[in-house]
């Protein structure tokens, strides 16, 4: 890989580490309700890729559930779930979100599983395990249980989409924005009705964090995403892109002053060796999974 290339995917990671950061401080300190974070945040992705979205593939009911699933679904739990959750434990759970694509395309897909990559599995799934544990039991936090429900959800968008022909990434992105737009916003205006007189109370801060998500994230990390995967193996960018769980830990710990304890520790060491082997192990299908799969944190 150039060095240029491996500057701008580290940029990248540390994007999206920053963004989790950032909207753990928007749900949490600023207290803005987070499903109306998410609808501003798809707001914003749709008007600026609006002119992408024709000519739409088809069937469309098809590429809307899959673009709903992989943003309103995935992210309108994610912003809830980091309520409750620091962002450091949010970073290990959503590494669920390899094993749960494997999983899903074993049974639909007729994706095969060797012992290596199952090892993987099995490693991811035991540091998140190890990460919501306690030496009185299972630590049933809806914040992580929301956010491994969404990585579900984002790995059956994934899946979905290797059943999509014929649609450009950005294009992809831009009926993700369309399509969750409006149920983010009518379920915001139903549970949170309060929502814009406190994210006007929050001031520039919360303006700015929104523009940052949508704008920087959304468009410019996921434009850095695609041109990557264009240029490389999908498996090598899987494996460099944990850089992003790694640094959404430190920043954590340093900005947030998440608690580093040895269940986070042993549990994200768990996690993140169970993906790198998941993704150095990948198969033409899962390749292919990866590719077209819209990372948008």
């Amino acid at each position: 890989m150039a060095v240029r290339d491996f500057a701008l995917l580290m940029a990248m990671c540390l994007i999206w580490a920053v963004n989790n950061i950032i909207s753990k401080y928007v749900v949490s300190i600023l207290d803005v309700p987070p499903l109306f974070y998410a609808a501003g945040r798809f707001l914003i992705v749709a008007a600026c890729l609006f002119p992408f979205l024709l000519p739409a593939p088809k069937p469309l009911w098809k590429l809307i559930v899959t673009a709903f699933l992989m943003g309103a679904g995935s992210f309108g739990l994610m912003f809830v779930g980091l309520r409750d959750a620091t962002p450091s434990s949010a970073a290990v759970v959503l590494q669920m979100g390899m094993p749960a694509t494997l999983i899903l395309s074993m049974l639909f897909l007729g994706e095969r599983v060797r012992w290596r990559r199952g090892l993987g599995i099995a490693l991811t799934f035991a540091g998140v395990l190890t990460v919501m544990w306690n030496p009185h039991g299972l630590t049933l936090s809806n914040g992580l249980l929301l956010i491994a429900a969404s990585t579900v959800l984002s790995a059956a968008g994934t899946v979905m989409t290797k059943q999509i022909e014929g649609i450009r990434p950005i294009a992809f992105q831009a009926w993700v924005g369309v399509s969750s737009l409006f149920p983010m916003a009518a379920l915001s205006l139903w549970l949170e009705p309060h929502a814009l007189d406190t994210a006007v109370a929050a001031g520039w801060r919360f303006w700015a964090a929104l523009a940052f998500s949508a704008l920087i994230v959304s468009l410019v990390a996921h434009t850095v995403y695609v041109t990557m995967l264009q240029k490389y193996e999908a498996n090598l960018i899987s494996a460099l892109i944990l850089v992003t769980p790694l640094a959404t830990i430190v920043l954590g710990v340093v900005v947030l002053g998440d608690p580093l304890g040895p269940r986070l520790i042993i549990g994200s060491a768990l996690a993140l060796a169970g993906v790198l082997i998941i993704a150095l192990r990948g198969s033409q299908v899962m390749s292919m999974l990866l590719a077209m799969r819209n990372r948008a944190e």
